[in-house]
């Protein structure tokens, strides 16, 4: 076993051509107009959440992905908060979501006051499964006045958020038959997933709301930022609107008509969110490069690697192989972090954290599996 885990780590070293040094999970990379952006930004004054930078980034975002809206957000949490929001979650509500996903997930759920309904995860995709979902809405769920209850908490289901993992395409036209047939609001997370398609259709654009992270170990990254893309023109406006503290705009008067919040992205982030997007094909096509060589060389030291669903293209955010057991794969992650080459294993299921724990569970056999044998290895684009 340790000769094999020295293989790995051979395999990893040689595709970074990094023979010694540290190699980190996932580093962002400034190769393009990043500092002329920045610069220029700063060079306006214009540094907060006005500027020219934001406006074209929005622009850019709803290009790139189809989508006929995008609105600018400080973060991806709070960008998934106000998507929520304005699908109509309310305090007392629950909301459909994965165990398998960073907590943000879940935060942003909580932070509108509703409870979280856990379904299990499909094995292929490490997102979603529909058929934990449908078994869900149909067996613990009942069409009443005002929509369709969970018959065990007596809570309004509001929105069903999958979470597309690591960048991989969950079955998600089957997610979204399901909620339009139950009428329920589908809410994408594809924090991750930012190039990744399914069926020809970009993550993010299958529901009535989609959003986005651009953290700084996102494939691209503005430092710290979100977007909310939509088809709804009403929904963007109202998105803009709570996400600019809900001002109504006026030269001077200073008038809010409801509670509003301020999450808009400043034009300093937008900017170095224009360039980074201006090489988010190059960082995706090197990434997948990466990826087919891991595919083709970890199997054969007897480690299975994760690759795309069928009529999926992912982004290959963090890349993903699969070890036996939970004590192979502790013993993968000390040997590869104390060689200097930074693993990581997938998140703690969210039900298991104090916070959720009561909440409502599917049986989650693949996501408990997934905890105790996923591991992330070093997914950065090669330069």
């Amino acid at each position: 076993m340790a000769n094999k885990f020295g293989e790995a780590i051979s395999i990893i070293r040689e595709a970074f051509h990094e023979p010694e040094a540290f190699i980190p999970l996932h580093e962002p990379r400034f190769i393009g107009n990043e500092k002329r952006y920045v610069l220029d930004a700063i060079d306006s004054t214009f540094v907060s959440s006005v500027g020219k930078y934001v406006d074209t980034f929005e622009k850019m975002m709803g290009e790139m992905t189809g989508a006929k809206f995008a609105i600018a957000t400080v973060n991806g949490t709070a960008a998934l908060h106000i998507a929520l929001l304005i699908a109509g979650v309310k305090n007392g509500d629950e909301v459909i979501t994965q165990p398998i996903t960073f907590v943000a997930t879940s935060n942003a759920i909580s932070y509108c006051g509703a409870g979280l309904a856990f379904v299990d995860v499909d094995l292929d995709t490490m997102g979603m499964s529909p058929a934990s979902l449908e078994a869900f809405l149909t067996k613990h769920c009942e069409k009443k006045d005002g929509g369709i209850f969970n018959k065990s908490t007596g809570r309004r289901i509001a929105a069903c958020v999958p979470m597309h993992t690591f960048g991989m395409p969950c079955h998600i036209e089957k997610i979204a038959e399901i909620c339009e047939l139950f009428g329920v609001p589908l809410v994408e997370d594809s924090a991750e997933s930012l190039g990744s398609y399914y069926n020809g259709k970009h993550t993010g654009t299958f529901g009535e709301l989609g959003i986005f992270s651009f953290n700084g170990n996102k494939t691209i990254t503005s430092g710290g930022g979100g977007a909310i893309v939509t088809d709804d023109e009403q929904l963007a406006k109202l998105a803009k609107h709570i996400t600019t503290t809900a001002k109504i705009p006026h030269k001077w008067e200073y008038e809010h008509d409801m509670v509003g919040y301020n999450y808009r992205m400043p034009n300093l982030n937008a900017a170095l969110a224009c360039a980074q997007l201006e090489k988010l094909n190059f960082f995706i096509e090197n990434k997948r490069e990466l990826a087919a060589h891991y595919n083709e060389v970890f199997p054969k030291i007897g480690i299975p690697f994760t690759t795309e669903i069928e009529r999926a293209k992912a982004n290959y955010w963090l890349m993903v192989v699969r070890l036996q057991d939970e004590a192979e794969k502790n013993q993968f992650l000390q040997e590869t972090n104390g060689s200097k080459v930074m693993t990581r294993p997938i998140w703690r299921l969210l039900n298991k954290l104090p916070m959720y724990n009561n909440s409502f569970c599917m049986p989650l056999s693949n996501s408990l599996e997934l905890e105790a044998t996923v591991v992330n290895i070093p997914s950065s684009a090669r330069i």
